[in-house]
């Protein structure tokens, strides 16, 4: 059984004293850093299980390759 992702009920920012605007930059701050755009984005279609893990390893791999990329020694110049 996987073990449960917390879930966040909801998002506050208290304004307060502070103008509107920072207190919209606050909350957009608070919600890229929690990640809820890109798990609405990721519910708003269904996604096969094998189409999800074939995404992922797809990504994996990238991120392993980009690693070697910047690793790698530089090619000779002649």
């Amino acid at each position: 059984m996987h073990p449960k992702k917390p879930t966040v009920q909801g998002t506050k920012i208290v304004v307060g004293d502070m103008p509107l605007n920072v207190a919209l930059r606050k909350f957009k701050q608070r919600v890229d850093d929690l990640g809820i755009l890109e798990e609405v984005r990721s519910r708003m279609f269904y996604e096969k299980p094998t189409t999800e893990r074939k995404r992922k390893k797809g990504a994996a791999k990238a991120r392993w390759r980009k690693q070697l990329r910047e690793q790698a020694l530089p090619k000779k110049m002649y």
